[in-house]
């Protein structure tokens, strides 16, 4: 049945007369109103990526010094519109759409009250075009934004109001959701959610833990720029917005697990090892996971010692604890899964065969890998006290998040992308060979500019916010320069993952405007994993009847590179300063 306000059939699916349809991949019951409203949150998501990839461009090539594109007083400008687009708009409409797929998709449900849902996308849609109207029109006295418009830094009175049309748009939008949760527990008490329903479920309520937070900070600061009130307390402010500031990475984070969970289960054929043990690790994010925004006030004078150590010690090691049950669980899951379908040869026969022609299958992986070896541990390190002062406001940290933010969410939304388009949009890519490649291409230049950024960041102290970083600091005589091989590296790299980006949209969006439609559920056999459960000898195996050593090899593995970095953190960290001296 067509949709009333469909484009290029793009919301043209074959329902029954109750609205429902059987997905042929994924086995669920989806109804027509989780199709149309996923496919419009995902499509202004990419809308939002393309926009900030452009600036990515412009960002980079400034920041690579020999090109030096942008005169300084430009690069703020461009700088914000790169953040604000691809950090916020990105990935909120992304976690929108992914609170529908883990809530009502995986439920069987429709979604509810989709007026709300509808409203809620156009609240921020109007929020994100002000914030970008705002920023783009900046002249002075007032200032670019970037994501710490620290009070009292003059900032456009329509960034702040941009902002907190988008938060309220995004709770509007959240609230089919919760809806959802209350129908499916009044309908079936006494039963537990599915564990991608209840990820989701947790990733909500973090959500509006940050959201709240990012009233607090933007309301009243809008009311002083307005002039209602006099004077706005700046520690105040810092700590409200950290809440919103570093909590939406969380929204981000634990949003790409359930993703991963999800991904895994559907196209490499994954079994969770334990639902318990996966479910107590969501529950510590819970509590835990928005208090790793306090290493970002780790220098500040506002706030005590004894708030800082508990802040990054104790409570910030619980969502650290978390993170290593999924980074465990979910190849152990992979591992298991693909054994019990005879896929498990040696060591690693499990990955050696596993389907890496399948974009969303290679952007999982690529997205945990690169998430856990390159974000994760040097998220821990910048979470340290010490280790913290030979990071912080250095081009390493700007590494730091483009490892978690980019190699992590932004590869596992890909993914995502990928599997909606065969999946929802119900479309082939326009080139297969084009998809397969594009993890692979983008994964591998975005890690390497990565790396760079963390090694001029630690090694040599590359200042994180200025356009001139390698020639001269402006105004001294202290020279960077010993950094410009490195900085190379990292513009060429840089040039080829926006490449990648490039390359992601046009699959993406080639494939559903040019590409051919997928007119039976066999067309999408190669999503389904091994050909699904029935090629397993035994399905009714428990998962613990497998082996997993694989993973405890990767594990072993991992540790060894979190030890040395740490390790050679702490050498470094010793070398600023001479000790017993």
């Amino acid at each position: 049945m067509t949709h009333k306000l469909d484009v290029l059939g793009l919301f043209d699916n074959e329902y029954r007369d109750d609205g429902f349809r059987s997905c042929s991949v994924t086995g669920l019951e989806v109804h027509r109103t989780v199709d149309n409203y996923v496919k419009l949150f995902g499509l202004t998501a990419v809308i939002a990526l393309l926009f900030g990839g452009i600036f990515a461009f412009t960002v980079a090539m400034t920041r690579w010094e020999v090109v030096g594109l942008l005169e300084p007083a430009d690069f703020y400008t461009h700088l914000s519109m790169h953040a604000w687009n691809l950090l916020i708009f990105w990935m909120v409409f992304m976690e929108i759409a992914i609170l529908y797929v883990g809530g009502p998709m995986v439920l069987g449900r429709r979604l509810p009250i989709t007026m709300v849902a509808k409203a809620g996308w156009a609240v921020m849609v109007g929020g994100a075009l002000l914030v970008n109207y705002a920023i783009w029109t900046t002249e002075p006295p007032n200032e670019a934004p970037l994501l710490t418009a620290y009070v009292p830094m003059p900032i456009s009175p329509l960034f702040y109001a941009g902002a907190i049309i988008f938060i309220l748009g995004t709770v509007v939008a959240a609230l089919p959701f919760f809806v959802t949760m209350w129908y499916e527990k009044r309908e079936n008490p006494g039963t537990t959610l599915p564990l991608v329903s209840f990820a989701a479920f947790v990733t909500s309520i973090i959500a509006v833990e940050a959201l709240v937070g990012g009233l607090f900070a933007f309301v009243p600061t809008l009311f002083w720029r307005l002039e209602m009130i006099e004077w706005w307390d700046a520690a105040w402010y810092r700590q409200m917005y950290w809440i919103i500031g570093h909590g939406t990475q969380q929204i981000n984070l634990v949003a790409m697990i359930a993703v991963w969970y999800f991904l895994t289960h559907v196209v490499a054929g994954a079994e969770v090892v334990s639902e318990k043990v996966s479910r107590t690790a969501f529950i510590l994010y819970l509590f835990f996971i928005n208090l790793g925004a306090a290493h970002h006030l780790l220098s500040d004078p506002a706030v005590s010692t004894g708030w800082r150590i508990w802040n990054t010690s104790y409570a910030f090691y619980g969502a650290t604890f978390a993170s290593l049950i999924h980074a465990f669980a979910i190849p152990a899951g992979i591992e298991a899964g693909r054994r019990k379908r005879g896929k498990g040869g040696g060591l690693f026969g499990w990955l050696t065969s596993a389907p890496w022609s399948n974009p969303v299958f290679s952007s999982t992986i690529f997205s945990i890998i690169l998430f856990g070896f390159l974000g994760g541990i040097t998220g821990v390190m910048m979470g340290q006290l010490q280790l913290n002062m030979t990071w912080h406001n250095t081009f390493a940290t700007v590494g730091h998040f483009h490892a978690t933010v980019v190699l992590g969410t932004t590869v596992a939304f890909m993914g995502l992308i990928f599997f909606v388009i065969r999946t929802m949009f119900m479309r082939q890519y326009i080139s297969q060979r084009l998809a397969s490649i594009q993890p692979f291409f983008y994964s591998a230049a975005m890690g390497v500019a990565v790396l760079m950024m963390m090694y001029v960041g630690i090694l040599y102290g590359i200042p994180r916010r200025t356009a001139e970083v390698v020639e001269n600091i402006p105004g001294t005589e202290f020279s960077l320069s010993a950094a410009s091989p490195l900085f190379a590296v990292f513009g060429i790299f840089a040039l080829l993952a926006i490449a990648g980006g490039v390359l992601f949209v046009v699959v993406a969006v080639g494939s559903l405007v040019f590409g051919d439609r997928v007119e039976n559920g066999a067309e999408n056999a190669d999503l389904v994993a091994d050909g699904g459960l029935g090629m397993a000898q035994d399905p009714d195996d428990p998962v613990h009847a497998y082996e997993m050593r694989g993973t405890f090899v990767l594990c072993l593995v991992f540790l060894a590179a979190f030890v040395i970095t740490y390790l050679l953190n702490w050498y470094l960290l010793t070398q600023l300063w001479s000790i017993g001296a």
